[in-house]
């Protein structure tokens, strides 16, 4: 009897882990067909796949979309990073009830959909000049409730005790976050990190308000740019997929196993 639960147990896991991942099987073998072998469903690899990137490369600055996402995207992970971790440090380590009230606003923002907020933004960005530029697009996502409460919530797993011997030895509170802190908590930064870059690299309504003009582009609104016109040509847009999707999987299977142990609020 318990062999045969462990045996349904791990058929429905295969099942369910099949059709996770048949999407990224599909997009891939469609990459390598023509438009017309995706369209009738064919669901063998083709020949197709050189002619595909040509065809990209021939209609779409790739090159440029994929470092304009890079640089977009490296450069908010990292602030945000910083800014976020401070925050969430702060907010544990120096508690009062002030901190819980501004921490219950900030939590209450998540509520708040983003495009209710994205024509003030755009007004805003307009009047500063920040239009097709990289502060333009990370300034909205710099700091993001979630990210401070991840943050916070490892901080209370931080020992009070190191803290306070490290304040007594003299070592400064600036010190005491990048010295023992940072270090402490790798596991929360590679969680941290792994959902930033991705927000980031996904990200197209925001990129698609304040870029306008077409050497900003990002990979996200260049697989959005091949669908206009009459025809689509669905072998040249899985490719263009593809390749948006493929550096997301490597950084997550790259941190995967610091990004569960970051979310589970693991320590070491």
């Amino acid at each position: 009897m318990i062999k045969i639960r462990s045996a349904c147990r791990y058929l429905f896991l295969i099942i369910a882990s099949l059709i996770s991942v048949f999407p990224l099987i599909w997009m891939a073998i469609s990459a390598t067909n023509t438009s017309v072998d995706v369209v009738a469903g064919r669901m063998i690899p083709g020949t197709y796949l050189v002619q595909n990137f040509k065809n990209l490369l021939a209609s779409q600055d790739v090159a440029g979309a994929m470092i304009n996402s890079f640089k977009y995207s490296v450069t908010l992970t990292i602030l945000s990073l910083i800014v976020c971790s401070l925050a969430g440090y702060g907010f544990e380590i120096f508690h009062d009830r002030g901190k819980d009230t501004v921490m219950s606003i900030l939590l209450l923002a998540m509520m708040v959909p983003f495009a209710s907020t994205m024509i003030p933004l755009f007004q805003m960005f307009s009047k500063a000049q920040l239009l097709n530029t990289t502060m333009g697009f990370i300034l909205p996502t710099i700091s993001t409730p979630f990210l401070i409460m991840l943050f916070r919530q490892s901080a209370r797993s931080f020992p009070h005790d190191i803290i306070e011997a490290a304040r007594i030895d003299g070592l400064s509170e600036v010190g005491i976050f990048f010295r023992m802190f940072f270090p402490t908590m790798r596991s929360t930064y590679a969680a941290a990190m792994t959902i930033t870059f991705m927000n980031a690299w996904n990200s197209y309504l925001w990129p698609k308000v304040i870029m306008q003009d077409n050497a900003s582009i990002t990979m996200p609104m260049l697989v959005a740019n091949l669908k206009e016109g009459y025809v689509t040509d669905y072998g040249m847009l899985m490719l263009a997929v593809l390749m948006c999707t493929i550096p997301t999987i490597i950084i997550f299977f790259l941190l995967q196993k610091s990004f569960a142990e970051g979310i589970t609020g693991a320590v070491k």
